[in-house]
């Protein structure tokens, strides 16, 4: 089967079918947007899912602590919302009586380069939803834990039990002090501090091979009451890949709560800081109008808060020489990427969604994953190629290089200058960023030849 028609099956809106118990317990290491999704996906084959979190079960409204990124702006694209959807019917209405905000459409700017996009936006069956990572996570978190057969224990994971070359379960730490649970499967949901690696070289299996891309970003959000006078446009996003100045990028997202969240980013040196002062300058000076509008005519909620992440990173276990039977690795803790693309809660649902698709194959558990690895793989180097591909194009990002990159850099170059103006090549440029296509879709020779000549 194609990687394309492989990637567009897991992306499916089709509830799954074919469900049986295959083992008594289940057991999740880490309560993110991956492990709540994993759990989900593992209530239809396990007798009993035990979530294990070392932070609350509810934090309200405020960021998990584990999530030191949780007050930036995050994204749930198209295709992270189908899963949701798919796993949680009801979710989008859920999280619209809840407050989420579902933007006309066409109500969104895109600024690329200093020129405005003015081919028309890709129109969606379903309403598209904008929300805060807490919101978003909270109404996951809620309906997972639903779930009859799922339970969540408050822990710190701390190991892996392994028998006989395969894990039988795991250790943590929590309030009665260390405790060991079996179970027939072990996701690792732990993110990008994940230790799974760690762990399976103290018991004799070789890490995984991890490839890592120094992004050394640097970005900043403010939260700002949203004011109704501000006019018809609903948010704005802004990117300058370098080559006319400066590289950065900023959104301005309306969310939950009547308010704007605003982020601006930049790379290497170029480091916004929480001086509430300096980010209004910045928003006025290097974004477009409607960042200056709201940074200095609405009320800042709140401080500026700052976060850094030094690199992409991905962890290839379909390479693994002699992984373990009994274990699986699921969101960030796989592969993480700059997360401006906002690739990562839909990465953490589509990881959920392979998950389904190879347990729903009646697997034998008692030998490796590598069915599950292989189509996570399709997941993972599809956001990696969106992201890393545009990020090699910065001056201070110097690899690694995939083969053929400065022919695919050249197109890639035309395909975006052309998605401004050319509705058609926006329209599949967009599907492959919503992550509802794999970049090897835009291949084809009549598109490229299209995008060569209308990016001229």
């Amino acid at each position: 089967m194609s990687t394309t028609r492989t990637f567009a099956e897991i992306c499916t809106d089709v509830a799954p079918t074919g469900m049986r118990r295959l083992m008594s317990r289940a057991v999740v290491l880490g309560g993110s947007i991956a492990g709540l999704m994993a759990a989900r996906v593992l209530s239809d084959h396990a007798d009993e899912v035990l979530i294990i979190e070392r932070d609350p079960q509810d934090t309200g409204d405020d960021p998990r602590p584990g999530v030191p990124q949780g007050s930036q702006v995050h994204g749930l694209l198209p295709a992270g919302q189908i899963q949701f959807e798919r796993w949680f019917p009801g979710f989008i209405q859920e999280a619209i009586e809840a407050g989420a905000v579902v933007p006309p459409y066409g109500a969104f700017e895109f600024v690329m380069n200093g020129s405005l996009r003015t081919a028309k936006p890709v129109r969606l069956e379903q309403p598209g939803l904008v929300g805060t990572r807490p919101f978003l996570e909270g109404l996951v978190r809620r309906r997972t834990l639903a779930v009859p057969n799922i339970r969540f224990v408050s822990g710190r994971a701390e190991g892996l039990i392994v028998e006989d070359g395969r894990v039988v379960g795991a250790r943590y730490e929590g309030d009665e002090g260390s405790t060991e649970v079996r179970a027939e499967l072990v996701v690792d949901g732990m993110g990008r501090s994940s230790r799974l690696s760690d762990w399976l070289e103290g018991h004799g299996f070789a890490r995984p091979p991890m490839q890592r891309m120094g992004i050394k970003l640097n970005y900043a959000t403010a939260t700002f009451r949203r004011d109704p006078a501000m006019g018809d446009t609903w948010g704005s996003i802004a990117f300058n890949d370098g080559s006319g100045g400066v590289p950065r990028i900023g959104g301005v997202n309306p969310v939950e709560g009547d308010r704007w969240l605003v982020l601006i980013a930049g790379y290497a040196d170029d480091r916004p800081s929480r001086d509430p002062d300096e980010f209004t300058e910045r928003c006025v000076r290097d974004f477009p109008p409607m960042f200056g509008q709201v940074a200095t005519g609405c009320e800042m909620i709140g401080p500026v808060i700052t976060y850094h992440q030094a690199d992409s990173r991905r962890r290839d276990f379909h390479e693994a020489r002699d992984l373990p039977a009994g274990v699986v690795a699921a969101g960030d803790a796989v592969a993480s990427f700059n997360p401006i693309y906002g690739q990562g809660m839909t990465s953490a649902a589509l990881h959920a969604s392979c998950l389904s698709a190879y347990l729903r194959t009646d697997p034998d558990l008692s030998r490796p994953a590598r069915r599950y690895f292989d189509l996570v793989r399709v997941v993972v180097d599809a956001a990696w190629q969106t992201s890393t591909l545009s990020d090699l194009g910065l001056e201070h990002v110097d690899g690694p290089y995939p083969p053929g990159y400065a022919l695919i850099s050249r197109i890639s170059g035309r395909i975006a200058r052309a998605s401004i103006s050319d509705d058609a090549v926006n329209h599949k440029l967009s599907l492959v960023t919503m992550m509802l296509a794999h970049p090897r879709s835009l291949m084809s020779p009549s598109f490229v030849l299209r995008a060569m000549l209308r990016g001229a």
